[in-house]
């Protein structure tokens, strides 16, 4: 599916061999560090630095006090929306592709602060940028470098991806002891569009909402991509749908 009208800063790395010495994440994956939501879904869970991320995408249809978010399929429906929405990609039905994947929410539904079980939230942008900063820090660039943005590929799931040449990119075989290294498992879940009343990109790209809102029209996002080495960071609007990880409180 074409990429609409995005904008990603990225360095062009050439491939080499290089030591990996990350330090190591901790999947929290017993029955102790699991979380559920209220519909019942479980989510893994793992520890980078300071922060306990999600690994999967959100899947909830209520709100944490059991409303249910308003669920919108309808094209122009949702193009029109000032208030919060969920839907899935391209309107599935099919149980695998929403566990896989989760559903998208506008930044209305983000913004109400119900989306999360108890004890967790949506991240900041300045979280976001927390965990971005902690992987450069600690090797988890895919070259193995502690300065500049390249950790795409150590939070990108092993597959699903579609594919590149470019070196370090996500969809690139290359540097593969990287790969998803740090559990976080990013999925190329796709997008809803705002204005243009489509679907696109399940594959190529994810995307996943800040709680931070940039202006009135406008909140910061994160992005990982098949073709980049990098982690975007784009103030979207927030009738955008995209996917959504929870941060431990």
């Amino acid at each position: 599916m074409k990429k609409k009208n995005r904008v990603w800063v990225y360095l062009l790395m050439t491939t080499g061999a290089f030591l990996l010495t990350v330090n190591s994440c901790k999947k929290d994956n017993n029955n102790s560090n699991k979380v559920t939501d209220i519909d019942g879904n479980v989510y893994n869970t793992v520890t980078i630095g300071t922060q306990i991320w999600m690994v999967e995408n959100l899947k909830t249809t209520k709100y944490n006090d059991g409303n249910t978010i308003p669920n919108v399929p309808d094209a122009t429906a949702w193009s029109s929306l000032s208030t919060p929405g969920i839907c899935t990609y391209d309107n599935t039905t099919n149980s695998n592709t929403i566990n896989t994947y989760g559903r998208l929410y506008n930044w209305y539904a983000v913004n109400t602060g119900k989306l999360s079980p108890t004890g967790w939230h949506v991240p900041t942008d300045a979280e976001w940028t927390t965990l971005e900063n902690y992987l450069i820090a600690n090797g988890y660039n895919y070259d193995g470098s502690t300065t500049n943005n390249k950790e795409a590929k150590a939070l990108a799931s092993n597959t699903g991806w579609a594919s590149s040449a470019t070196a370090g990119a996500v969809g690139n075989s290359d540097y593969a002891a990287i790969r998803n290294v740090t559990g976080f498992t990013a999925l190329p879940g796709g997008v809803r569009d705002a204005n243009q009343k489509i679907f696109g990109s399940i594959g190529n790209y994810g995307i996943w909402w800040s709680s931070s809102e940039s202006n009135t029209l406008s909140a910061w996002d994160r992005g990982v991509d098949y073709s980049l080495s990098s982690v975007g960071r784009v103030n979207v609007l927030k009738g955008y749908g995209f996917s959504v990880r929870c941060l431990k409180d």
